[in-house]
């Protein structure tokens, strides 16, 4: 877990470090400053002093003592002793030379050391031959004297001084045992020729120099600990006052935003109550704050708006999107009643609601027609431009007009005050569902794709006229397909071929074509749900930039010639219009006149029941004969009712007698072969069958 740590504990954890390194820092170079001061005073002091001794000394006794002592050391150069007395003697050689010159030599130089307070102050000959240092005077009257004859060897540092002995030793600092820290020097002595003849040396004691420079040194460290901790303890405090806390009051008016705006939404918030005056960054932050207070509070009325007006937006779109949805044929199977046919479309917007349509109606009991349109644009618009589009089609396709003529018609309507100037592309088709005849008309539309009965879908290149609403007075074509019992349609709006994957692929006509023939012996509502399933593989989580819509045909092959139909409602005032049409069926088939007065009986006694009793407002008479075999359907949307399960009249019994009804029902049963109900998709189905040749 991450170590946390506040902002005033960081400023104290800086603080520390800061003054930490500035004491250092401080401690470091004033010693350094005091130590260099203190050793060059001392160094400059050393050779002044060893200068002055060797100019105020009698360099021709210096001469001359010096060559008596080097006459005496050269016999026995640098001498090494076994024990005390054979030390005395060799130094007692030197005795003879100490006459009242000498002395007086040595009482200048024991003026010289007095006055300068050195620790010692000697003569001393440097022998280049063994390079050793011969002392000739000491000054010193202690023990610590070095006796005129004592040699000392010179050190290797300093044999390059030999080679120039008129500038002398320069002045350095020592640490020795005997006698703690030195600075020595050493002055040439020259005679009257300019010639060195001896070294002044001189040797000042450092040992309370040092002792200072460590007390120095301590008295520093303590000083600047005291200071460094005032100035810390001061730092801190400013910082508190001056950053912490107004950034502490700033966090937790900010923390208690929500809190404020959730217990109390009128009085003055945390925020509004910060009354920060540093005068510096901290107070313009707090400003900024309390501006963005206002911005957010303001941001969060106009969201709040917004997202209201959206919700609402969003329900109203959902229920035109119903609305809409509504509007197409939405129920299947479509035409129960139809056996002939087999039709199913879907219809999927990009947005909630789209301007893709589709649409199939009976014009007449004989004739389906068939609608794919496209509407410019998406969205509202396209929605509302949708339902005037559709809304003329069906209304001018149900008048009777050919396909050529309702598009011309339905766009000089749509070109009426189309101020949008929005456009509608339609491919309409009406087909005459005994004969299988299809005429077609496109107006700018997709190509229709068809499938003969054992082949494969390909695309009918039909000539396209313009698109609806485009321009007035527009002129279109119309043509024919002949279909035959097992033949597909499929129509579709663009949304497919230009259905668009993450790398913006199309999915294209020849994909679109492949996946039909993959699934060509499938029903049409299959055939539809396995194509938005590839279409959806193939986009994956692309979004979907268009309406997809499909709409699937097949006509279904029959047993036997085609039933015709009669759609209407049922009325007793239609009955005669329902026995003219089953009469005339049944003469074109050659039925004899005996069994058709049957029929008639039965159709006038099965309609008038349902004019009376169902409750239906739809009803759907069908007929055919072949080979003998006569059959007659009826279809209603009534309640639901089964004649069949009604039990016969006793027929044994007077007319007083009999419960009244079921003798009309009882009468079709016997005159008909066979008599058959279900109930099916809302629909009451009775199927009546009967052979010419029978009685």
């Amino acid at each position: 877990m991450k170590l946390k740590l506040s902002l005033g504990q960081k400023a104290v954890c800086a603080t520390l470090i800061l003054a930490f390194v500035l004491t250092v820092t401080a401690v470091l170079v004033s010693y350094h400053v005091y130590s260099v001061t203190m050793d060059t005073h001392y160094q400059t002091l050393s050779m002044n002093v060893a200068k002055t001794a060797a100019r105020v000394v009698d360099s021709g006794k210096v001469e001359t003592y010096t060559k008596a002592v080097m006459d005496i050391y050269s016999q026995h150069p640098s001498p090494e002793f076994s024990d005390t007395q054979g030390k005395q003697e060799y130094l007692a050689q030197y005795d003879g030379i100490k006459d009242e010159g000498y002395w007086q030599l040595f009482k200048t130089m024991e003026k010289v050391k007095e006055s300068n307070d050195v620790l010692s102050l000697y003569i001393s000959y440097m022998d280049p031959k063994t390079m050793t240092g011969i002392y000739i005077l000491d000054a010193d009257t202690s023990e610590k004297a070095c006796p005129t004859g004592t040699w000392e060897s010179i050190f290797p540092e300093n044999y390059e001084v030999m080679s120039h002995p008129e500038d002398g030793f320069p002045s350095y600092i020592s640490n020795t045992e005997k006698f703690g820290w030195l600075c020595s020097a050493g002055a040439a002595v020259l005679n009257q020729d300019g010639q060195v003849v001896a070294h002044v040396f001189v040797d000042i004691s450092m040992n309370r120099v040092m002792r200072d420079r460590y007390d120095y040194l301590i008295r520093l460290c303590l000083i600047l600990l005291v200071a460094t901790l005032a100035l810390i303890l001061l730092f801190i405090w400013v910082v508190n006052r001056a950053l912490v806390c107004p950034v502490n009051r700033l966090a937790s008016a900010a923390a208690s935003y929500v809190s404020d705006k959730e217990c109390d939404g009128k009085g003055q918030s945390s925020i509004e109550q910060l009354n920060i005056h540093t005068g510096d960054e901290v107070e313009s932050l707090c400003g900024a704050i309390k501006q963005m207070e206002c911005d957010i509070n303001g941001y969060i009325e106009n969201l709040t708006a917004v997202t209201a007006e959206k919700e609402r937006i969003g329900a109203e779109l959902d229920v035109a999107k119903h609305i809409q949805a509504s509007m197409l044929p939405c129920i299947f199977p479509a035409f129960p009643d139809r056996t002939e046919l087999d039709i199913y479309a879907t219809m999927t917007p990009a947005k909630e609601v789209g301007g893709d349509f589709y649409d199939f109606f009976l014009v007449d009991d004989d004739r389906l027609a068939m609608v794919m349109a496209d509407v410019s644009g998406k969205g509202v618009p396209a929605a509302l431009f949708m339902v005037i589009a559709k809304t003329l089609l069906k209304n001018v396709a149900q008048t009777g007009l050919s396909p050529k003529a309702v598009l011309e018609k339905v766009n000089n309507q749509l070109c009426m005050n189309n101020e949008a100037e929005m456009f509608v592309t339609v491919w309409l088709g009406i087909l005459e569902i005994s004969t299988g005849r299809l005429t077609c008309a496109n107006a700018g539309h997709e190509y229709p794709v068809l499938k003969r009965a054992g082949g494969d879908y390909a695309l009918i290149k039909d000539k396209h006229g313009f698109v609806l609403a485009g321009m007035e007075g527009t002129r279109y074509k119309e043509y024919e397909i002949q279909m035959e019992p097992g033949d597909r349609m499929f129509l579709y709006t663009d949304g497919v071929a230009e259905a668009t994957n993450a790398y913006n692929e199309l999915y294209g006509t020849n994909r679109m074509l492949d996946a039909l023939n993959r699934n060509k012996d499938t029903g049409c509502e299959t055939l539809l749900c396995r194509m938005k399933e590839e279409i959806d593989t193939f986009v994956g989580e692309a979004p979907q930039f268009d309406d997809i819509t499909m709409l699937g045909l097949e006509l279904m092959p029959q047993n036997g010639p085609a039933m015709k139909k009669l759609k209407l409602t049922p009325t007793l005032e239609s009955i005669e219009q329902v026995t003219a049409f089953v009469e005339q069926e049944l003469e074109k088939a050659g039925i004899p006149l005996k069994v058709i007065v049957q029929m008639n009986i039965a159709v006038d006694e099965i309609f008038s029941n349902i004019a009376r009793y169902s409750g239906a407002d739809d009803a759907t008479v069908g007929v055919t004969a072949k080979d003998g075999c006569i059959t007659l359907r009826f279809a209603d949307n009534g309640s639901p009712y089964d004649p069949t399960e009604k039990p016969d009249p006793n027929t044994s019994l007077s007319a007083e007698e009999r419960n009244i009804g079921g003798l009309g029902i009882f009468m079709v049963k016997k005159s008909m072969d066979t008599v058959e109900y279900e109930y099916q998709d809302g629909f009451n189905i009775l199927t009546l069958t009967k052979l010419s040749d029978s009685k």
